[in-house]
């Protein structure tokens, strides 16, 4: 048993290993946390969606914003979309679940604002229509996704790509570009 849990983290390690190696990743990971800290400086909002393990990073990267990470101080706006379990629900039933995100960013989303979409295909429709109207609105679009190519990278302004298509290592990478980007923003802004 142990071997086993050596080797899962061993390939944790080498797909992070393999972030560090790949400039685009680096770049966009940087452009990111810069199209973040500017939305922040003009007034704007840090809106992030996902599915299943997706979302749950989603709501972690903007518990982090709007309440804390590494330090004491003023709360910013972060907010994951599929929080408000009624509105999901209902939206889901009455015009689809392809259309929970989007229709929630027509509500409360903004021109200059950001949204991070986290997915580890690229290709769930809900996130993809979420980035459609994001890119409608004039909202700064950026994911995270796995190596692949695929709907959210051609369609957002920024993609950051785990080099990975295992699951479980696409959502560690994503969970390591969330905390990335938290850190540096708290930094960079106080």
């Amino acid at each position: 048993m142990n071997e086993q849990i050596v080797k899962l983290i061993n390939d944790s390690i080498s797909v992070k290993s393999l972030i560090l190696e790949d400039k685009n990743i680096l770049d966009n990971l940087q452009l990111s946390v810069e199209s973040v800290i500017d939305a922040y400086k003009r007034g704007n909002k840090l809106l992030l969606c996902g599915n299943g393990g997706s979302a749950a990073d989603a709501q972690h990267i903007a518990a982090e914003l709007s309440g804390r990470f590494n330090m004491d101080r003023e709360p910013l706006f972060a907010e994951a979309l599929h929080v408000n379990s009624s509105y999901v629900t209902a939206v889901a039933n009455d015009y689809g679940y392809e259309n929970v995100y989007s229709r929630m960013l027509k509500a409360m989303g903004m021109k200059g604002d950001v949204l991070i979409a986290i997915s580890t295909s690229g290709n769930s429709e809900n996130i993809v229509n979420a980035v459609i109207e994001a890119n409608k609105l004039g909202i700064v679009s950026v994911c995270f996704t796995g190596k692949d190519k695929s709907k959210l990278s051609d369609l957002c302004n920024i993609s950051v790509k785990s080099p990975s298509n295992n699951t479980a290592r696409v959502q560690e990478s994503h969970i390591l570009f969330g905390h990335i980007l938290c850190e540096i923003i708290e930094k960079k802004l106080f």
